[in-house]
């Protein structure tokens, strides 16, 4: 039997139930249990494709070309493996497929309601996923008592019931504040958060408590009591230096034991030799470098935070610390390269829109003209090529038709099958293509390979009519879709000391133990230019 843990929210959203779902799964994984995680995301969007990263941090993509909530990167880089789109089930998912259920006379006539259709659609999901792997880890977003979150509740309460108890487990993530006056945790919002789901018909087998500090002893002795959890169930989650270090506290907390032998699992031993060693080795490093990120969305850090991890994985592997210059696109434009000056290297990631242009491409030509080691992505890849095109090639005016359609010089345009879409959602270049790598190229030296399958999330190219003038002029396009020649994936300058970008994502694959090689030949770079 398949067996379930979910995992809820109480007290405030935010607090870390993706990591500790993420941190769970490994757990697991490293116990030898065939394991995976789900993420259920109550909003009613279909996906978090045309979501602002304001809002929702991160877009991430799949292999499969789904566009999903940032936990699933939290899940693919903790548990070293890559999900699909069915593994984020959303409300606009559920509600869409009923209905169209409805439409199609599958319910015979009878009047369609939350229960019994939309739970079982979601428990359909949820076992669809499931059918491969011993032990589904399901983050249920949200906090309970979200209006929101209410189907996906109670269908979880009827798999406990279906699948019968010893199948199925609950572990609920609080809140539990310190107040400076009284100067003692407090409990009260945490059993509050516990009657609301027991009210629900959901009782947690553990409580993982989230606080800045560890739990006082005499915090868990009133949360087990009046939360009717074990006190070994009722798991210290303080505050750490960083997220890598979640696994190892919940291991020494003892919560994947406990769930071990509450599932009727047998009891082994995890293999935590590699994971231990790399974030020790993180946490000792003492040398730094300071790459600067030019985006449009920095003031809110998750906007970029495959970046940010990537950037770490390549911190390990370099035995360099990396620390982050954040650099408002717009304030470069207004105040100038000075909030460059100083960095060991810059890289201008994705993002979609006008705002922010020229402060981006501010930053690429301070990069290239300095010999700044330079890292772009998506669009920071297309604005690479329009920099080059005006202040290299003399096209003055050139652009991307996204941003100026009246451009003279369209350096940048949509394939013609992409004109006349009508719809945003889903409609891009989306998820894993093949990407063909040029030989005697500084990406074939990165890559090792000359086939690599990279995951992409944009809609406009490189206009080929362009590509042999700016190959005349020294740029390279040592990297080209595997699938179609017309379309340029990755560019070089000869002669810098790194300067590459490319038109997919690489952030998205990065993993702790494996960095995405372009991140870790920038900070190789930098290290180089800074230490030589």
């Amino acid at each position: 039997m398949t067996k379930f843990i979910f995992v809820t929210g109480g007290v405030v959203s935010g607090l870390g139930k993706g990591i500790t779902s993420a941190s769970l799964g490994m757990l697991m994984k490293a116990r030898g249990f065939r394991t995976t995680n789900i993420k259920i995301d109550p909003y009613i969007n279909y996906d978090a494709g045309t979501m602002n990263p304001y809002q929702h941090g991160e877009v991430f993509v799949l292999d499969d070309g789904g566009e999903v909530d940032l936990d699933l990167g939290n899940y693919e880089r903790f548990l070293d493996t890559s999900l699909s789109f069915d593994h984020n089930i959303t409300t606009g998912k559920v509600y869409s497929a009923v209905i169209e259920k409805e439409r199609k006379g599958e319910y015979l006539g009878a009047t369609v309601q939350v229960i019994p259709h939309i739970t079982n659609e979601i428990k359909e999901r949820i076992r669809r996923i499931a059918r491969d792997y011993e032990v589904v880890i399901v983050e249920i977003g949200g906090t309970a008592g979200d209006i929101e979150s209410m189907p996906f509740l109670e269908a979880a309460r009827q798999m406990q019931l279906e699948e019968g108890r010893e199948n199925v487990a609950f572990v609920h993530v609080t809140y539990v504040p310190k107040l400076k006056v009284v100067g003692e945790q407090k409990t009260k919002p945490t059993q509050h958060s516990v009657k609301e789901l027991r009210s629900l018909g959901i009782q947690p087998d553990a409580i993982v408590a989230r606080s800045e500090e560890p739990l006082e002893e005499s915090a868990r002795l009133k949360i087990s009591l009046f939360t009717n959890v074990p006190g070994e169930a009722v798991i210290s989650a303080y505050d750490v230096e960083d997220t890598y270090e979640v696994p190892l506290l919940l291991e020494k907390e003892g919560l994947a034991r406990y769930l071990t032998r509450r599932l009727g699992l047998p009891e082994r031993e995890p293999e935590l030799r590699a994971w231990r060693e790399m974030v020790e080795k993180y946490r000792s490093l003492e040398r730094e470098v300071e790459i600067a990120i030019v985006g449009k969305y920095v003031k809110l850090a998750d906007s970029y935070l495959s970046i940010k991890e990537a950037l770490k994985h390549s911190s390990v592997a370099n035995d360099v610390k990396v620390k982050i210059r954040w650099i408002e696109a717009e304030e470069l434009e207004k105040v100038g390269t000075k909030l460059l000056e100083g960095v060991d290297g810059i890289i201008v990631p994705g993002g979609f829109g006008a705002r922010g242009t020229e402060g981006k491409m501010m930053a690429i030509r301070y990069a290239r003209e300095k010999d700044i080691p330079f890292l772009g992505i998506c669009f920071g890849f297309q604005l690479t090529v329009v920099e080059f095109a005006r202040n290299v090639l003399g096209l003055k005016g050139a652009h991307s038709t996204e941003i100026d359609p009246q451009t003279p010089y369209p350096v940048v345009d949509l394939m013609p099958e992409q004109r006349y879409l009508d719809r945003l959602g889903g409609t891009m270049r989306l998820g894993a293509y093949p990407v063909y790598i040029k030989p005697n190229t500084l990406a074939r030296g990165l890559y090792g390979r000359e086939i690599v399958y990279e995951r992409h999330r944009h809609r406009w190219e490189v206009n080929p009519d362009y590509v042999e003038k700016f190959e005349e002029a020294g740029l390279v396009f040592s990297g080209i879709a595997g699938d179609d020649a017309r379309r340029m994936e990755i560019l070089e300058l000869p002669g810098h000391r790194y300067f590459i970008a490319t038109q997919f994502h690489p952030e998205f694959k990065s993993r702790p133990m494996s960095p995405a090689p372009v991140f870790n030949g920038l900070v190789k770079a930098a290290k180089e230019r800074r230490y030589g």
